[in-house]
């Protein structure tokens, strides 16, 4: 198990539950930080801010572990759901001339400011979770399907008959 820093003590319940649920599963797979940003979409540094929750995860970061732990990820994105409503947005300066957005905290309260507005989950989709969800295209002929998903073979079966040619060259010209 690893010695994980203490988390700020004001941070709310919802979320310091949540993330020390998610260093008892991180520290179930005996995974290193740099093994789990190896194993999944998300880097070392990134799984270090969600660790010790200065900065809450994208919900992808969440199921990327869970599939390495070999748990339910469901149970984890319900508290994360819970989390996120709950985690503090502090708001960082603007640059000159640009006007500040305040006001509806991440559960809706006003909070005059102190505080960003609801967190959006942009998901960082590993490549091969998308592959898996790019629908095909309806018009298309099965034989074009047959094409795409054995492309590869005919690249290397291209490449196979090209080294034959040049060898077979090659024999003739030293012949």
């Amino acid at each position: 198990m690893s010695a994980w820093q203490s988390l700020p003590a004001d941070l709310p319940p919802e979320v310091a539950h949540f993330v020390e649920q998610l260093r008892l599963l991180k520290d179930r797979t005996g995974l290193s930080l740099v093994a789990l940003g190896e194993r999944t979409a998300y880097s070392k540094s990134s799984w270090h801010r969600y660790l010790n929750a200065t900065q809450p995860p994208p919900r992808q970061a969440v199921v990327a572990l869970c599939r390495v732990a070999g748990t339910d990820a469901e149970r984890f994105c319900v508290r994360w759901e819970l989390a996120v409503r709950a985690w503090p947005r502090t708001v960082a300066p603007a640059p000159a001339g640009v006007p500040v957005a305040g006001g509806e905290g991440a559960n809706g309260a006003t909070d005059g400011g102190k505080y960003g507005g609801t967190y959006e989950d942009v998901p960082t989709v590993p490549w091969w979770d998308l592959l898996a969800e790019a629908p095909e295209p309806e018009s298309a002929p099965a034989r074009t399907s047959w094409a795409a998903s054995h492309r590869l073979l005919l690249y290397a079966l291209v490449l196979v008959l090209v080294l034959l040619l040049t060898a077979v060259v090659g024999a003739v010209t030293l012949a």
